[in-house]
């Protein structure tokens, strides 16, 4: 959507409205020019303009565990289930809870999970220590079952949330990028499918390693790929504890 409007004569709004919920404000954050503040970040509560303030780490992270931007979407209701921490070395970059992650509120707290720690080389206890890993998956609650499996990740979460979050990981090492919707989004470039994006890996190696999801779904990709086995998974293992220990 894109408004203008003035502000003593000064102020032209313009590019994109991202519009979030924060309890139950409504808040329109706008990108906007001003004569000596190009890229000004305002905010329009009512008629009154104001400058934007960045939300600390904390108020950030409440935030989005409050979310209800998608709520009617939702089959069993919001439940943002995320791991985030400022001091994270790796990022897991992932699709979208499961029906157990919702009800558990645990990020991947099942065999998929399981799989994931063990590609990894690591314990459950380092996996859950957000001062080391953040796990981000592109939607932040469960979507919900299609006719093949749990549906996309609904798109508000990305739009509203992701790049701020990002913004606050500022000592990572290594980015894992989990499935298709996460490839789009993390990755420069893509290939014609997830096969040929995941075999391309050395294209985006050291710092972000892109993967198939994990899944019990994907026994039979991987069986079809033993390269995914025989090649990255040894460094992944090694990318892994080096990025630990940065």
């Amino acid at each position: 959507m894109r408004r203008s409007a003035k502000h003593n004569g000064s102020l032209a709004l313009q590019k994109r409205e991202v519009r979030h919920t924060c309890g139950c404000e409504r808040v329109l954050v706008f990108w906007g020019k001003m004569h000596r503040q190009m890229g000004a970040r305002w905010v329009l509560i009512g008629s009154t303009l104001l400058p934007f303030m960045k939300p600390q780490f904390p108020q950030l992270l409440e935030s989005v565990r409050q979310c209800r931007l998608c709520e009617k979407s939702l089959p069993l209701g919001p439940r943002p289930v995320l791991q985030v921490d400022p001091r994270a070395k790796i990022l897991i970059a992932g699709q979208a809870p499961g029906r157990r992650v919702h009800e558990t509120g645990v990020p991947f707290d099942d065999p998929s999970g399981d799989r994931l720690r063990e590609w990894m080389g690591i314990t459950k206890e380092t996996f859950y220590d957000p001062t080391k890993i953040a796990i981000l998956p592109m939607g932040f609650c469960y979507p919900g079952t299609g006719k093949s499996g749990d549906l996309p990740p609904r798109p508000e979460c990305a739009e509203a949330w992701r790049q701020q979050l990002l913004d606050c990981l500022q000592q990572l090492a290594l980015t894992l990028v989990i499935g298709q919707y996460a490839h789009k989004w993390h990755l420069p470039k893509t290939h014609k499918n997830l096969t040929e994006t995941v075999r391309a890996w050395q294209d985006y190696a050291p710092s972000v390693i892109p993967l198939p999801h994990p899944s019990p779904r994907n026994n039979i990709w991987l069986k079809k790929n033993p390269w995914f086995s025989e090649s990255l998974l040894p460094t992944l293992m090694k990318s892994t504890q080096e990025a630990l220990i940065a």
